[in-house]
């Protein structure tokens, strides 16, 4: 019989109690993990990708012998840093003479892992090389805009799933109000060909119009890289179905002596004490 560990302080029974399944969940965060061996561009594509994430990412530079997200039992490891530092989205950089440049992007749920997308990275800019103003530069934890150019994101099934995975690693908390004043950046990504896209990061400038709507400009800020799409695995049905379930809403609080009635709406008693 398995023993259940209860805890015995104040503070780890919050650190339990924030990491407790929600009706509406915390913003994911990502976890960024180094590969046996890393090229020079891998290492710095890693370092841009932390610095688009700051705040809601972490990063682990020593170097993982055992993590292999795409053979059995190479997750062990990746699923134990996720379970660590709570992190529900990974990104794992990796270089050899067959897949130089490696990438691999994945979503896990309940700290297992979920679906992968495996690229090779090629004509890396970093955010140093971009000259720009930097008063535009976005500010940290910032909503973006994001734009996808191409029909091979709607028909190709590969582009279609790496589509999933960008959305879900840089769209950030999910809210319901936003305010377009505070928008102040957009992820671009455009296809190539049937295996390869195009990603920039830009900066929006707005500047006056004849309307009341202002003109938007695009600022590219870095960085910006191609990504060629080598493997991919998606989850199996009855994961899929597992993880798409949503909670129902709370029940409202029943209020004494009210009722609802569909002819009169709502009805109250009021008890009056003998006079």
């Amino acid at each position: 019989m398995l023993k259940i560990k209860t805890p015995k302080t104040q503070r780890a029974a919050r650190a339990i109690e924030k990491r407790a399944p929600k009706l509406v969940e915390n913003g994911k965060k990502t976890l960024i993990l180094h590969g046996t061996k890393t090229s020079s561009v891998l290492n710095d594509v890693l370092t841009q990708i932390y610095h688009l994430k700051r705040g809601n990412a972490v990063e682990y530079t020593k170097k993982n012998k055992e993590i292999r997200p795409f053979e059995s039992g190479g997750e062990t490891s990746l699923e134990f840093y996720s379970l660590k530092s709570d992190c529900s989205l990974f990104v794992f950089g990796s270089h050899s003479k067959k897949r130089p440049n490696n990438l691999v992007l994945g979503r896990l749920y309940d700290h297992h892992v979920y679906d992968l997308v495996e690229v090779g990275v090629k004509n890396l800019k970093s955010m140093e090389s971009f000259m720009y103003d930097k008063k535009l530069a976005p500010k940290i934890g910032s909503k973006p805009f994001f734009t996808f150019i191409g029909e091979g994101f709607e028909s190709v099934e590969e582009l279609k799933h790496l589509k999933e995975v960008l959305l879900d690693l840089f769209r950030g908390e999910i809210v319901e109000n936003l305010n377009l004043a505070g928008v102040d950046r957009v992820y671009v990504c455009t296809t190539i060909s049937p295996t390869t896209v195009f990603f920039t990061h830009c900066a929006l400038r707005l500047k006056r119009s004849s309307t009341t709507i202002p003109r938007m400009e695009l600022v590219e800020i870095g960085p910006s890289m191609d990504f060629v799409v080598r493997r991919h695995r998606l989850p199996n049905d009855s994961l899929k179905k597992e993880a798409m379930k949503t909670a129902s809403q709370q029940s409202k609080k029943q209020v004494k002596n009210v009722s609802c009635n569909v002819m009169q709406g709502k009805i109250g008693k009021i008890y009056i004490p003998n006079q």
